[in-house]
């Protein structure tokens, strides 16, 4: 089988270096990391960073790897779940299972937090982008180091940030403004979907886990609950969180 990681926002994807090399201690090698346009990959020229711009893009990518490679297990991260979910209801028949954290961002009682409310307001985000691209990469390490990301990981995620990352965080949250992502979500509940696996890391401060039992529950979706582990629980925890993909993987055959 071949395994697909999609990370999010302010991301690129070293985030996954752990749980590559964990899975890769385990027998699952054949793993593809892609990279959103804009967030470690470049924005091609006609691009718009909408949520439907980003899941057509991985339906795209997931066609390719389909067609060479067989039946992919898809895992999103973060905005990355968002993609997921995207493509999930445009070609299901793509994917052989899915498993993502922030499943509660489909619940309809879902509130962006703080940082998305500011740039999904006019000029404020905009503000807001242009004080973080103009840092060195120097000074966004500093200030993101209370994400709690190891220093190799910490450096590549703020030498991410580029003005393109800036104005497709921009474009991206304020197509998302409620009530496009419970809009999402309803699309989500009435898809005929793959086996899915939640991810609820119960440090995660993002989205509350109650959201997303909600919506796993609504799915009949299973569950792997990382206790104590935050947003980046495949740094964190990766042997946990690879063991459970590939025994979820395994009884989903």
């Amino acid at each position: 089988m071949t395994t697909v990681l999609v990370h999010g926002n302010p991301e690129v994807d070293a985030i996954w270096r752990p749980l590559v090399a964990a899975l890769a201690d385990l027998g699952t090698a054949d793993v593809f990391c892609l990279s959103p346009p804009g967030f470690g990959a470049a924005v091609p020229a006609d691009f718009t960073p909408t949520m439907a711009s980003y899941a057509d893009w991985l339906v795209a990518e997931l066609e390719v790897i389909h067609a060479e490679h067989g039946a992919i297990d898809l895992v999103g991260h973060d905005w990355g779940a968002g993609h997921v979910f995207g493509a999930l209801v445009r070609r299901p028949d793509l994917v052989r299972t899915w498993a993502t954290d922030v499943v509660g961002l489909l619940h309809p009682d879902y509130e962006w937090h703080d940082a998305a409310h500011a740039w999904q307001t006019p000029d404020v985000g905009e503000q807001v982008i242009d004080a973080l691209v103009s840092m060195s990469a120097a000074e966004r390490a500093a200030a993101f180091a209370g994400l709690g990301l190891p220093d190799d990981i910490l450096a590549e995620v703020a030498a991410g940030v580029t003005p393109a990352m800036g104005q497709c965080v921009l474009g991206l949250y304020r197509d998302a403004i409620q009530p496009a992502m419970a809009e999402l979500g309803r699309r989500v509940l009435a898809a005929e979907l793959p086996p899915g696996l939640g991810i609820v890391a119960t440090a995660d401060a993002y989205v509350p886990r109650r959201l997303g039992e909600e919506i796993l529950d609504q799915l009949g979706a299973e569950r792997v609950v990382l206790d104590g582990r935050g947003h980046w629980w495949m740094i964190e925890d990766p042997q946990r969180a690879a063991a459970a993909l590939i025994d979820f993987w395994a009884r989903s055959r």
